[in-house]
């Protein structure tokens, strides 16, 4: 989680909303990381996780990602939970939850849902203060 969330204190310096993601391989090493990019790169898929995902897809050479865990500071959105479902992401680590979007299990229940092709292993609430005071400054600064 600290370098998911080193990854989230750099995205306010292109405005975006304060979000990193680490994708571990099955050995514990770092394959993949990213930050919310939307503003920096007009994309509206530039979430940290789908960023993550892509460069450890591009680490590994393949779009598989059995037996890895993804870390983020908040709980991912639908989008981003079915990319992890998609990826076979293993593990899902994640720090704040989101009452408003959240898809692992506060507003929707995407990476657990059994009717899907895979189920994601979800571990919520991971050092949910620091990740969710981070957010919190960021849009209070904003208003």
């Amino acid at each position: 989680m600290r370098l998911a969330l080193e990854e989230a204190r750099a995205a306010p310096a292109t405005r975006d909303v304060p979000v990193g993601a680490v994708v571990l391989g099955p050995s514990g090493e770092v394959i993949g990381q990213g930050r919310n990019a939307r503003e920096a790169t007009g994309d509206p898929t530039a979430h940290a996780e789908v960023l993550a995902l892509r460069a450890a897809a591009a680490s590994t050479g393949s779009w598989r990602l059995d037996g890895c865990t993804l870390v983020v500071t908040l709980e991912p959105c639908t989008m981003c939970a079915g990319a992890l479902v998609l990826a076979r992401v293993q593990r899902l680590v994640f720090g704040a939850w989101d009452a408003r979007a959240g898809a692992a299990g506060s507003v929707r229940d995407v990476v657990r849902d059994a009717r899907l092709n895979h189920v994601v292993e979800v571990i919520g609430g991971v050092q949910e203060g620091e990740c969710a005071a981070l957010l919190r400054e960021f849009f209070e600064a904003r208003r």
